[in-house]
């Protein structure tokens, strides 16, 4: 029997997938688990519309990245961090201030999960700060830390 997998299952196959298996365990397991339904040609072309609509989605979500990926390449933003004698900082810039201080300077919501830093700022500087918006989209924003005082 012909079924078309409705979530993940381990060994047999992905969501979206249209598997031959026998009529017992699609009967017993799958289709009563919710975890398929029957191949009929109704749920066939109901598959290929929803991949159809899946990959429009994906599309438009990739070229919103891009947009905004080119909008945050023209803006910069500054932080300012105390320092003592000798230019010695006291603590550090993370992410979360990174992105409070976009969405203040620059009207910018970013997310702080996706603003990139290996370890917090910790020295005065200009630095290019990786954003990643979209699996296959990375913007880059400028960072500049200045001396508090």
């Amino acid at each position: 029997m012909k079924v078309i997998l409705t979530e993940d299952v381990k060994s047999l196959g992905k969501k979206g997938d249209v598997v031959d298996v026998s009529d017992g365990y699609a009967r017993n397991f799958l289709i009563s688990k919710k975890k398929g339904v029957e191949a009929t040609a109704a749920n066939l072309n109901n598959l290929k519309l929803k991949n159809a609509n899946d990959e429009k989605v994906a599309k438009e979500n990739l070229e919103e990245a891009k947009r905004l990926a080119d909008e945050i390449a023209k803006k910069e933003v500054s932080l300012k961090i105390k320092t003592g004698e000798g230019g010695k900082t006291f603590g550090s810039v993370s992410s979360k201030e990174i992105a409070a201080a976009a969405a203040d300077q620059c009207g910018l919501e970013l997310d702080k999960k996706k603003i990139v830093l290996k370890d917090p700022i910790k020295t005065i500087g200009e630095y290019r700060v990786p954003v990643k918006l979209h699996p296959q989209v990375t913007a880059e924003l400028k960072v500049t830390v200045l001396e508090e005082g």
